[in-house]
């Protein structure tokens, strides 16, 4: 196991018990406006789709926050919005405070989350893979422990879910203002900011933020047929009876299989694939293999097969991405590629419930998961042709997997 630096470590906590106060309430969002307020499975797409919208923005004003300020100042100012909005839904939950505040929140979590990632970059900048695999593996830990408490209190009365994710958002705001505050970040000076837009960096610059672009096409279709787990199949597993509690334990299989599969995952990058487009290839094709057991799913037990199924694909894909962000940012800019990284992850979360609810209404679930399985195709083009126009030896020789 790498030796992390202490900043790291601070990071690591500190987004485990974000996300783990997140993860009481998202993957429950579209059962409970379908369910307890009564919407249909477009209306609850759509609100979801506002609740990304935000986030998207977000993302991307915290990573040029983080530029500008640093990431101590960007993370709190984003963690204050995100637990004052989270206490506010605790007793206003009908439906039109409910979107409102679920805004709110998707707004000041996207603020924070490229911060978290650039910052992992900038205090562990040897660490490679390693310092963004780290993030990644604390966000997915939160997520297994956030779900299945947030399943179990949900059980009991939901309103209690609510008071818990408001809760540990608290907790998350006394870790950052507490323990990030010597951990600024790289906000760039003015020098800098002048050797910046010389000709020949422009350039260059222009090469490497169209490369980010084009790869982010596949890890938006990537994040859309995701984000249909806690959308049209949470709403699905009910239908087949399935309880909110085997449907919380879902998550908790994915959280808990990320975290003690990275010896696993390890071996494997490090024997069969050296590069991080090889890792993304891998992800994409076991993404696919993923949705189509999904359209053979009736009971619980292969929901359980495909989420094992999607969980490898993620351990690939999603550390993957932000890595190759960094990498390829320009001095001055790890905030800003981090956020546009975040904010297409956002993207794809944003229009994947209504894109998802609107054909499932329309089509049934069968179509979603067929459509979905032929869109990777579309991710397998994007990376391969992400990096045909980058400088030879200046960037392409670092998109290495370790």
């Amino acid at each position: 196991m790498p030796k992390y630096p202490k900043a790291l470590w601070l990071l690591i906590i500190g987004m485990v018990i974000n996300v783990m106060g997140a993860s009481f309430l998202w993957p429950l969002n579209m059962i409970y406006i379908h369910q307890e307020l009564g919407k249909s499975l477009s209306v609850a797409g759509l609100v979801l789709m506002m609740n990304s919208g935000a986030g998207v923005i977000g993302n991307l004003i915290g990573g040029r926050l983080f530029d500008r300020i640093g990431g101590y100042k960007t993370i709190v100012l984003g963690i204050s919005i995100t637990m004052t909005s989270a206490f506010t839904l605790a007793f206003f939950h009908s439906f039109n405070y409910y979107v409102v505040l679920l805004i709110c929140i998707g707004f000041g979590s996207g603020m924070t989350f490229p911060s978290m990632y650039a910052m992992a970059g900038t205090v562990w900048p040897e660490g490679g893979r390693k310092a963004f695999n780290s993030i990644y593996v604390a966000q997915n830990f939160g997520i297994a422990v956030g779900a299945a408490l947030g399943g179990l209190v949900a059980s009991i009365r939901f309103d209690y879910v609510f008071f818990a994710n408001g809760f540990m958002f608290f907790i998350f705001f006394l870790v950052a203002f507490f323990g990030y505050r010597g951990m600024q970040g790289e906000a760039i000076d003015t020098a800098q900011q002048t050797n910046v837009f010389d000709q020949k960096t422009l350039i260059a610059n222009k090469s490497r933020f169209k490369a980010l672009l084009i790869l982010c096409i596949g890890f938006v279709i990537s994040w859309i047929a995701y984000s249909q787990w806690p959308s049209t199949i949470s709403v699905h597993t009910q239908s087949l009876g399935i309880s909110l509690q085997q449907y919380s334990l879902i998550w908790t299989v994915n959280g808990a299989l990320i975290v003690l599969g990275q010896p696993l995952i390890s071996g494997m990058i490090n024997k069969w694939f050296h590069t991080l487009k090889g890792q993304i290839y891998f992800g994409l094709g076991v993404f696919m293999v993923s949705f189509f057991v999904l359209a053979q799913a009736e009971v619980f037990s292969v929901f359980v097969v495909a989420m094992i199924i999607l969980t490898i694909g993620e351990m690939f894909v999603w550390p993957a991405v932000p890595t190759i962000a960094h990498q390829l940012a320009p001095k001055g800019k790890a905030g800003f590629y981090q956020g546009v990284v975040n904010s297409i992850a956002q993207g794809g979360r944003m229009v994947g419930p209504l894109l998802g609810g609107i054909v499932v209404d329309i089509y049934g679930m069968q179509v979603l998961f067929y459509g979905l399985m032929l869109m990777f195709l579309i991710g397998f083009v994007s990376t391969y042709f992400y990096d045909r126009h980058l400088e030879e030896g200046i960037v392409k020789k670092e998109m290495k997997a370790s």
